[in-house]
């Protein structure tokens, strides 16, 4: 048996980082992962690979729709999806061998195959050792939710897993769920050509964050791409037929089944915990109604020295979340007395113009009575916007009535995944409205459409509107 202060079972990044994080600090760590390449869903099938179609299938839409009126003409503009699938499993090849880098630079021991408890310090690794933990952090992640009536084939009826690697750019992609995954594949495949159409059982896109921001997610997915939107539908079964799929929807509230034929159904309806195999009982831990692992506020299960971090504990599934998870757990290990808020992290959602929001919404606030103010800026006012022929979205600044304490912010438009940053430091070190605004940021710049959003919130109204 090899025994380590830390054995981590999972190398998204939450494992990965936790596991860096924790050797950076003195401890002695394992890592284990199933699969034979490290980086878990986001390096391998989610973030990354995504974010490189995401790139590459709005430089072809740009090419094609806009560059013209910048003065720039191109003749016998093609496209190439092979080529595409290709860059994007070079760049995932590049992310994931920069993590086994970091492993052996900071002398992380990693093991692949399927590891499970035998006890609560022991786990066993498939295919090779027993490995002793002081500490244990699971970091197995989630893999997508399905429908009970809608069987996944992986051929027809697919994951935003198998989407990402089609042979074919499909002529046709009906989508089940209008989320964070559901609006950025529609983003990808609609700049390519794809005929697409969106059921979502709500009332809206993008459920959780700002309403506005789904909204506008909407208008650009219909006026850009054309896409079919079916809010307050359900889909009610997929059946394939040689290389087509029929799809039925029905209208939440009652009404006539729509018939859908397609080429491709993508089942976007989220994602599920994993900890299958894991063998959790044998740790003397147990799933909760929902399938996640029950832990305190400093991430510890029902057995004090086992953390469970990301996916498979409550709060939201995102990459950088179970990153911070990881540091967190990390630290504490350490001796270190960290902190951890997720409402101060940010999600993003990376079509163009790109969606991000921090903090409460205005929805939450309305639940929770909280009286507050808003600021909203648009980018047509923007000269920085205006030049870059990126006019559409916004900026809205949310601040508390009383006491001009921050309390949300919410961007769609150009860059927004990299301007939230703004929002989260000021959330972070507790900046009013206000001091958003006294930011001297450069101009002419796409910032600036923060500091007017901000002021609006602070003092009723923006400078350059």
């Amino acid at each position: 048996m090899q025994r380590y202060d830390l054995v981590i079972i999972g190398s998204g990044p939450g494992g990965y980082v936790a596991a860096i994080r924790a050797a950076q600090l003195g401890l002695s760590v394992a890592l284990v992962e199933r699969y034979p390449s490290l980086g878990g869903t986001c390096l391998n099938v989610g973030c990354i690979p995504s974010k490189t179609l995401l790139d590459s299938s709005e430089l072809y839409y740009e090419a094609q729709k806009h560059f013209s009126e910048h003065g720039i003409f191109i003749e016998n503009l093609s496209l190439s999806w092979e080529k595409m699938l290709a860059r994007k499993s070079q760049v995932v090849k590049q992310t994931v061998g920069g993590v086994e880098y970091l492993m052996k630079k900071n002398k992380i021991e990693v093991f692949h195959g399927h590891g499970r408890f035998i006890s609560a310090n022991e786990i066993a690794v498939e295919g090779g050792p027993t490995l002793y933990g002081k500490y244990i952090i699971i970091a197995t992640g989630s893999k997508p939710a399905s429908l009970p009536h809608i069987s996944i084939d992986k051929k027809r009826i697919i994951t935003s897993t198998e989407a990402l690697s089609l042979n074919e750019l499909p002529r046709r992609l009906a989508i089940i769920g209008g989320g964070v995954i559901g609006v950025e594949m529609a983003s990808i495949f609609g700049r390519l050509g794809t005929e697409i159409t969106i059921i979502e059982y709500l009332d809206r896109l993008l459920p959780g964050m700002d309403a506005d921001a789904g909204e506008e997610a909407r208008r650009i997915l219909t006026a850009d791409y054309g896409a079919k939107i079916l809010l307050g539908h359900s889909a009610q079964s997929a059946e394939v037929r040689e290389e087509r799929v029929y799809l039925t929807a029905a209208p939440r509230a009652g009404g006539s089944t729509i018939n859908i034929e397609t080429d491709y159904v993508l089942v976007a309806v989220g994602r599920r915990p994993y900890t299958d195999g894991l063998e959790l009982e044998k740790a003397s831990l147990a799933v909760d109604e929902r399938g996640r692992i029950p832990v305190n506020s400093q991430l510890q299960t029902a057995v004090p020295h086992i953390y469970a971090i990301g996916d498979v504990i409550q709060g939201p599934m995102l990459a950088h979340k179970a990153s911070e998870d990881g540091i967190f757990v990390a630290e504490q290990l350490a001796g270190r007395k960290p902190h951890l808020d997720y409402l101060q992290v940010p999600s993003v959602v990376y079509i163009w113009p790109e969606i991000a929001g921090v903090g409460y919404t205005e929805e939450m606030l309305r639940q929770e009575g909280r009286p507050y103010r808003t600021g909203k800026f648009p980018y047509r006012a923007s000269g920085r916007a205006r030049a870059a022929h990126e006019t559409r979205g916004f900026v809205k600044v949310i601040a508390d009535a009383k006491t001009d304490l921050l309390l949300g912010m919410h961007i769609v438009g150009p860059r927004a995944a990299d301007l939230i940053a703004i929002g989260v430091a000021g959330l972070a070190y507790g900046a009013s409205a206000e001091d958003i605004f006294r930011l001297p940021l450069a101009h002419p710049t796409f910032s600036e459409a923060l500091k007017e959003a901000a002021l609006a919130a602070s003092e009723g109204g923006p400078l350059h509107l």
